[in-house]
């Protein structure tokens, strides 16, 4: 398992604040990408911590889940 995915499997069963490059590893995103979806207000509901972005595991996953179509992953 690389950095980025070790370190976000850790946040997640640590903490559920996850960074932004995190989040957007987790969704499987560029950083840039979720980025542009937090400015135009499209992304998952992000909080400022001490100046850095974070998202919480359960905004994260609502905010994915509500864009769920057809049938889930097998």
């Amino acid at each position: 398992m690389d950095d980025d995915a070790h370190r976000a499997q850790a946040a997640r069963q640590t903490c559920p604040f996850l960074t932004a490059k995190q989040t957007a590893f987790y969704l499987g995103i560029a950083p840039g990408t979720l980025k542009d979806l937090r400015l135009h207000a499209a992304g998952p509901r992000g909080r400022l911590h001490g100046g850095a972005w974070r998202y919480h595991i359960n905004d994260i996953e609502a905010w994915s889940n509500a864009r769920s179509r057809g049938s889930d992953c097998a």
